[in-house]
């Protein structure tokens, strides 16, 4: 029995140190990944996945945001008008959650992140000259996220990543700001999912502490990969990783 554990620590030490590098690379607070690996690996219930995720990449975004923040990639104009959007979101979302239908849910979130994929790839390159509808666009994207925080127990950096895109941002400033708006999330995120005390923390600790790892790398990498000519293929793998998601949620 002790053996099974320490491999299962082992396991997700790795798993979180990965985990923490891809998304905090790409913007994201991996909770969907997280949710994904607890409920199909460890079989634990979906509010307590939910919850596990959801603390589990918080140090990890407080992390990576720290280290785009020193880099002076953080475009908090966007970023502060996401957030504010998003948190009544989250509120909103946390309290609806048992009266919505999974099936509805799962389609409409899958049809958001298919298009939204989309529009990364097919965006105009220039951002909106237009200043009150930039921030509109971006209060948008905020709301979708705070919902997907608040509903499904997921962190939300799809849409916040999506819009900064299509709104114009470069990758590296796009990636930066996402993770910036990601820790206000998770933190309203967890302190609402924590209060029913179905963190499972065998499980989300070692995942926590990889994670932590992984997303001290990540702003270094994302810093080296801008500089080079790879940037636009990145923006086409997020636009990718978008709609496969998004198709994944509606099965």
């Amino acid at each position: 029995m002790k053996e099974d554990v320490i491999v299962n620590t082992i396991v997700l030490l790795f798993v979180g140190l990965i985990v923490g590098i891809i998304v905090i690379s790409l913007g994201g607070g991996g909770g969907a990944i997280y949710l994904g690996l607890l409920a199909s690996v460890f079989k634990i219930s979906p509010l307590s996945a939910a919850a596990t995720s959801l603390v589990t990449s918080l140090p990890s975004v407080i992390i990576g945001s720290w280290g785009y923040y020193r880099q002076k990639q953080i475009n908090f104009r966007l970023g502060n008008q996401m957030l504010f959007s998003a948190v009544p979101a989250v509120v909103i979302g946390a309290l609806l959650a048992p009266y919505i239908p999974s099936l509805i849910y799962r389609w409409v979130l899958g049809l958001i992140l298919i298009i939204m994929g989309l529009r990364i790839v097919i965006r105009k390159g220039n951002r909106s000259s237009n200043k009150n509808h930039t921030l509109w666009m971006a209060s948008l994207y905020g709301v979708l996220s705070g919902l997907m925080v608040g509903i499904a127990g997921m962190s939300g950096g799809g849409p916040i990543l999506a819009g900064l895109l299509i709104l114009g941002l470069n990758t590296f400033q796009a990636v930066a700001t996402s993770s910036y708006v990601l820790v206000g999330l998770s933190i309203i995120g967890a302190l609402m999912h924590m209060t029913g005390g179905q963190v499972d923390w065998q499980l989300g600790l070692p995942l926590m502490i990889g994670a932590a790892v992984g997303a001290l790398i990540a702003p270094l990498l994302v810093k080296k990969i801008s500089k080079s000519s790879h940037s636009n293929i990145v923006q086409v793998i997020m636009a990718l990783l978008m709609v496969l998601m998004g198709i994944n949620t509606i099965r």
